[in-house]
């Protein structure tokens, strides 16, 4: 893991992993027992949050220009990343992930989406189709994310259940984040909802979040694929069934839009663009 340190660590993360021989078998156990029992102690859900700017060239006055990025203690993310990898395993051998979902997963990456997006746009115009891409983009994903929809969706569609589902409760609740901006710490504020940007479970948690999403796009007959939350849906056709295109790419939109609602998450229209592609 990187050495990062976080101001709840009791000693420096480079320290503790030049003492790693005397405290390995230590936080084994501390592991081991959260697993078991089916709770994540509260020490182990506090975090600071530091907001950045998305990009150098956005307005500093505005709240949507930064992300929140959460600072959390070494050990909770220690713990976070074999519950991942524990999960992820679970997904990936029992193919409860989408195909066309490149993030967070081994030997997936915005490489891989970029490749098969590409391929299917040439193959396309090579074909004298006309392709029609969709490019869709959510606000303030990881914040709006419901625990009680994440915990059922988790249940229901990835088969986690008893203690497993009992820790994933027990880590999405009570939590708290402190603000540093400027020099100065907020208070501790309750987090009722969202997964952190930051930690490493909860982009996992998140992927797995909007897994069927890929039900609306295969439902009008769409390509699609997916990277984190950015989404892409595109359709090729002979350029006189351009206006039947439009209608599909329409009516999916739309009904990504309800799907969202059912997830309490929401399409960002500023940032959602349609690109029409074909020969001369």
């Amino acid at each position: 893991m990187p050495s990062k340190s976080c101001h709840f660590d009791p000693i420096p993360t480079w320290l503790l992993k030049q003492l790693k021989d005397t405290l390995a078998p230590v936080i084994t156990s501390l592991c081991n027992c959260s697993f078991q029992s089916g709770v994540l102690p509260g020490a182990q859900k506090q975090a600071i949050v530091f907001p950045r700017l998305k990009k150098p060239t956005l307005d500093s006055t505005k709240l949507s220009s930064f992300l929140p990025i959460s600072n959390l203690s070494f050990v909770s993310k220690l713990v976070e990343r074999v519950a991942a990898s524990r999960f992820v395993r679970h997904a990936e051998s029992n193919t409860l992930f989408p195909v066309h979902q490149a993030s967070y997963r081994q030997n997936h990456s915005t490489e891989t989406a970029m490749i098969c997006v590409h391929n299917d746009i040439v193959r396309a115009v090579e074909e004298k189709h006309i392709v029609g891409l969709v490019l869709l983009d959510l606000s303030a994903t990881f914040d709006t994310v419901d625990h009680s929809t994440l915990l059922s969706v988790l249940q229901q569609r990835f088969c986690v259940n008893d203690v497993a589902l009992a820790w994933l409760q027990s880590y999405l609740s009570e939590r708290t984040q402190k603000f540093f901006v400027e020099g100065v710490m907020s208070q501790p504020i309750n987090v009722n909802c969202s997964v952190p940007q930051g930690s490493v479970f909860g982009p996992v948690e998140f992927i797995g979040y909007t897994e069927d999403v890929t039900t609306v796009f295969s439902k009008h007959r769409l390509k699609h694929h997916m990277y984190a939350d950015d989404k892409q849906a595109y359709v090729d056709v002979h350029i006189q069934d351009i206006d039947q295109a439009r209608s599909t790419l329409q009516d999916c939109i739309a009904d990504v839009s309800n799907w969202c609602s059912s997830r309490r998450l929401q399409l960002n229209t500023s940032k959602t663009e349609l690109i029409w592609f074909g020969s001369r």
